[in-house]
C-alpha cells in the first residue's frame, strides 16, 4: 500500500511539472500580428532650426560710477553759519551750500582798502612833489641828485599801492570763500559737518560729497583677447553698450563705449573700458552692479531655442528629428544665447527639425509622436466621450 502512494504522488507531481513548464513556454510565444518593437511613442515639440542675423556681443560684470565725485572743503577757516541744503538733495551748479562767519573778512577787506586809500594819497603829493622838483631842476634851482630822490620816493609809493590793490583784491577773494557753491550739477551725499561747527583751511575730512549722476559710468573689464576686435569695430564707428539692471532684465538702458583704457591689467589679463549713459530716469546707481553688453555688431547665425540644448554625458546635445517618427541624438556647438535663443556653431545645419519639449523621455532608439499646438491646448475630455476613447482603448488593449 504503501509502494502505491508514493507512486500515485509521484505521478501528480510529474504532471504538475509538465503542466507548468507547458504553460510557461506558452506565455513567451509572441501574439500573431503584434509589431516586436511595442514601445509607445513619445509625444515631443519640435521646432525647425533657423538661420537669421543674431547681435555679437560681449558679456561683462560692471559697476557704476558717477560722472564726477566732488569733495566740498572749505579754503578759509571760520565757523559755519548756514547750510542752505538738506542730504541726499539735488543740486545745480552754482547753488549756495555753505555760508561761513563773514565778520573777520569784511573787516580784512575794510582795512585793506584804508591802507590803500591812505597810500593813494601819499602817492598823490609824491607825483606833485616829483612834477615841481622836475621844473625847478631846469631852472637849476636843486640839484640833479635832489630830483632823483624825489622821482624815486613818488615811484616807491606808486609800487606800495599797487600791493595795496593786491591785498584789497585778495581780501575780497578770501571773504568770497565764506560763501560755498556747488561746482557741479549732481546729488549730495552725507552731510559731514553741521551747522555751528568751525571749519579750518583745507580741513582733511570733506564737508559734503557731490556725485554726478546724470549723465552716468557704467566701468567693466573684458579679456585683452577681445580687445583687437573692440578696436577694430570702435575704429568704424560707435560702439553702443546696454546696462542690464538686474531687478528689470527687459529694460535695458542704452549708453556708447566712450572709454578705453591704455594699459592692459597685467594681474587679471584684462582691459578697462567705460560706457556713458544719459540716466535722465536715474535708474543707474553710483555702485550699483550691473550687466554690461557691449554690442559689437550683428552676424548671421544657425538659432535654436535654448531649451532644445540638453548636457549629456558627452557635452552639449540636441535631439534632431529624423524621418517621421525617430530621432538622433547630435552633439553641438553652442555659441552665445540671447532673449531665449541660443546660437549653434557647428552640429546643425537650418530647416533640421530639433526636439523643444519631451527630450527627457528620450533615448536614441525612441519613437515620437510630434505635438501640434491642438495636442498641447486641448486636455483630455470629462464625461461620455473620455468614458468611450477609455474603452476603445482598452479594448484595443485586449485584443
Amino acid at each position: 500500500m504503501k509502494r502505491l502512494v508514493w507512486l500515485a504522488v509521484l505521478v501528480i507531481a510529474i504532471g504538475a511539472y509538465v503542466g507548468y513548464g507547458q504553460m510557461s513556454s506558452g506565455a513567451k510565444k509572441p501574439e500573431p500580428g503584434r509589431s516586436r518593437d511595442s514601445r509607445p511613442a513619445i509625444p515631443v515639440t519640435v521646432v525647425a532650426a533657423t538661420q537669421k542675423s543674431m547681435p555679437l556681443q560681449i558679456e561683462a560684470v560692471g559697476t557704476v560710477d558717477p560722472y564726477s565725485t566732488v569733495s566740498i572743503r572749505s579754503q578759509v577757516a571760520g565757523a559755519i553759519t548756514k547750510v542752505h541744503f538738506k542730504e541726499g538733495q539735488d543740486v545745480k551748479e552754482g547753488d549756495l551750500l555753505f555760508t561761513i562767519d563773514t565778520r573777520p573778512f569784511e573787516a580784512a577787506v575794510k582795512q585793506a582798502e584804508a591802507n590803500l586809500a591812505k597810500d593813494l594819497a601819499v602817492l598823490a603829493n609824491a607825483r606833485e612833489q616829483s612834477r615841481r622838483y622836475a621844473e625847478l631842476v631846469k631852472k637849476q634851482y636843486v640839484s640833479q641828485e635832489q630830483y632823483d630822490q624825489i622821482k624815486t620816493n613818488a615811484d616807491s609809493i606808486e609800487a606800495t599801492v599797487e600791493a595795496d590793490k593786491a591785498n584789497v583784491e585778495n581780501a575780497k577773494v578770501q571773504l568770497s570763500y565764506c560763501r560755498i557753491f556747488s561746482p557741479v550739477t549732481g546729488r549730495t551725499g552725507s552731510l559731514l559737518v553741521n551747522e555751528g561747527n568751525v571749519v579750518r583751511t583745507n580741513d582733511p575730512t570733506p564737508l559734503i560729497t557731490i556725485n554726478q549722476i546724470s549723465p552716468i559710468y557704467v566701468t567693466f573689464a573684458l579679456p585683452e583677447q577681445n580687445l583687437p576686435e573692440v578696436k577694430r569695430r570702435l575704429a568704424a564707428g560707435n560702439l553702443g553698450v546696454q546696462a542690464v539692471i538686474p531687478e528689470n532684465e527687459q529694460r535695458p538702458e542704452q549708453g556708447d563705449l566712450t572709454f578705453v583704457d591704455n594699459l592692459v591689467d597685467r594681474t587679471t589679463g584684462t582691459i578697462k573700458l567705460k560706457g556713458t549713459f544719459a540716466n535722465r530716469e536715474r535708474r543707474l546707481w553710483p555702485g550699483q552692479f550691473v550687466k554690461a553688453v557691449l554690442k559689437l555688431g550683428d552676424q548671421d547665425a544657425v538659432v535654436v531655442p535654448s531649451e532644445a540644448v540638453q548636457t549629456g554625458q558627452k557635452g552639449q546635445q540636441i535631439f534632431v528629428v529624423r524621418g517621421e517618427s525617430g530621432v538622433e541624438v547630435r552633439p553641438v556647438v553652442v555659441g552665445r544665447s540671447l532673449n531665449g535663443e541660443s546660437v549653434i556653431e557647428q552640429g546643425i545645419q537650418p530647416g533640421e527639425r530639433v526636439v523643444t519639449d519631451g527630450q527627457f523621455l528620450l533615448g536614441p532608439e525612441s519613437r515620437i509622436q510630434i505635438k501640434t499646438a491642438k495636442d498641447s491646448t486641448q486636455g483630455p475630455k470629462k464625461g461620455g466621450a473620455g468614458k468611450e476613447e477609455g474603452g476603445k482603448r482598452r479594448k484595443e488593449t485586449v485584443s
